[in-house]
């Protein structure tokens, strides 16, 4: 069994984590780390865990786990590694953004994987220490590699992409409020938000004269879970040879569906999927991406990044199917 460590453990990440490690037929819960609630059993943070499992929140940490997942605030991995040393042979994957970037990949002698397995999984494979994607990021970096891959991102993307509030963490702000939220949309960080660094970073990994802009609406939901990202930009190859190519790519990925039928975002919240649906108008390419922010876009990536670290199938625990009603 894989013994699991989890910090900054009564955030909507760390919840999540919680709920499919529960079924993981591999990994076994070891501590949850909460000083806000230590000693506190774990349905205090997380109601939807009330009879499911008998376990408390300690302040503690067992520096010989196997794989300790961070789900502490953007920023605060660092710190929290300076502070606290684990084994040599403990893995770590953050689902933070501390160690997303290359020029912060490498943290006290440790260097970190960016953690998207559709790109990297040879990488994962081998690694110890993982920087998990951001939701949008992974949203958005889905619908484009096959088009980078192919040496054809050479317009501008225009992206549109809204999130639900719980990407806004459990924390609760002015924009996240139930009165602000409800029957409202707005958009923020428009053409600046913190993943396009990392986007761009994947698309120059794969095609490196990418120098069109990425130009990002984010936008704000009133639904709790879910992103539903469209991008266009120009192409000249067929719309044939355009999902051939986007088949192909995501032919041994177990978890990214490619469709040419309109899809929506109910088709895979609750679950670590992305259905990318590509239509074309003239010479232009829509691509229409759908995941679960909570899962495909953090904690379930990050068991499946966990997975493949350890030698498992990489969809071990991760087979969640969504409800469409």
């Amino acid at each position: 069994m894989i013994n699991v460590g989890i910090i900054g453990g009564s955030g909507y990440t760390a919840g999540e984590l919680i709920r499919i490690l529960m079924n993981h037929p591999n990994a076994k819960l070891d501590f949850v780390y909460s000083t806000t609630n230590a000693g506190k059993q774990l349905h205090i943070a997380h109601q939807d865990l009330l009879g499911e499992i008998d376990f408390t929140f300690t302040d503690k940490v067992n520096p010989e786990v196997n794989v300790v997942f961070l789900c502490l605030g953007h920023g605060k991995s660092k710190s929290f590694l300076t502070e606290h040393q684990f084994a040599s042979h403990t893995k770590i994957i953050d689902l933070g953004n501390d160690f997303r970037l290359h020029k912060d990949e490498v943290f006290d002698g440790k260097k970190f994987i960016y953690g998207l397995p559709e790109l990297n999984k040879t990488e994962i494979k081998k690694a110890q220490f993982i920087a998990n994607p951001g939701c949008f990021a992974t949203a958005i970096q889905l619908a484009l590699l096959p088009l980078a891959e192919a040496k054809l991102l050479n317009d501008d993307v225009h992206i549109n992409a809204t999130t639900g509030s719980t990407g806004a963490g459990v924390s609760l702000s002015e924009t996240s409020h139930f009165s602000w939220r409800n029957n409202n949309f707005s958009h923020y960080k428009a053409f600046e938000h913190q993943h396009l660094g990392e986007i761009s970073e994947s698309l120059h990994q794969l095609q490196s004269d990418f120098k069109n802009e990425l130009l990002f609406i984010p936008n704000r939901g009133d639904f709790p879970r879910g992103i539903f990202a469209t991008l266009y930009t120009k192409s000249e190859d067929s719309w044939e040879e355009l999902v051939a190519k986007y088949e192909a790519f995501y032919k041994n990925q177990p978890f990214v569906t490619v469709t040419t039928t309109n899809i929506n975002m109910k088709q895979v919240v609750q679950t670590n999927k992305c259905i990318i649906s590509l239509m074309k108008k003239g010479n232009r390419i829509l691509i229409t991406s759908v995941i679960d922010n909570l899962v495909k876009g953090a904690s379930g990536q990050a068991i499946q990044n966990m997975n493949l670290m350890f030698g498992l199938e990489e969809t071990t625990g991760l087979h969640l199917k969504p409800s469409g009603f």
